[in-house]
């Protein structure tokens, strides 16, 4: 029960932030916010960091995200030790998040971007930190 709260709660954070990013932050906009890190509005077409943007209808996406959704949920509970379940769980939280964005927009919400002079990481979003972090 605890876990499925959890989940419920990084996913409603990550919904969140899009909502409040959307709302308030012009298309490329970027908003400084430290030195090194702005927020930004972005549309992802396509899977991480744009990849193969434009390329593959989002239904697709949807449909390959549920799935792989389904098949980290079969993981989780057949996983050996409560540290394997949360990772899974935290994974789920992230790509539930990206699917139900992909869903009502047609597209993820990304906001966080990384940049040192003139370096830079793509910009991304709460869930994709979760899925991140589930991973590691």
């Amino acid at each position: 029960m605890i876990k499925f709260i959890v989940l419920l709660i990084l996913c409603f954070f990550d919904i969140l932030s899009k909502y409040l990013v959307f709302n308030f932050i012009r298309l490329n906009d970027f908003v400084p916010l430290f030195y090194f890190v702005d927020l930004i509005h972005i549309h992802n077409y396509g899977v991480s960091f744009g990849l193969f943007s434009g390329l593959i209808p989002s239904w697709i996406l949807i449909l390959l995200g549920s799935l792989i959704v389904f098949f980290i949920f079969y993981l989780m509970k057949n996983a050996k030790n409560n540290f394997e379940k949360w990772g899974f769980l935290i994974i789920i939280s992230g790509a539930i998040s990206n699917i139900f964005d992909r869903i009502l927009n047609g597209y993820v919400i990304d906001f966080i971007f990384l940049n040192y002079q003139k370096y830079y990481w793509p910009a991304f979003n709460f869930a994709d930190i979760y899925i991140t972090i589930g991973i590691l």
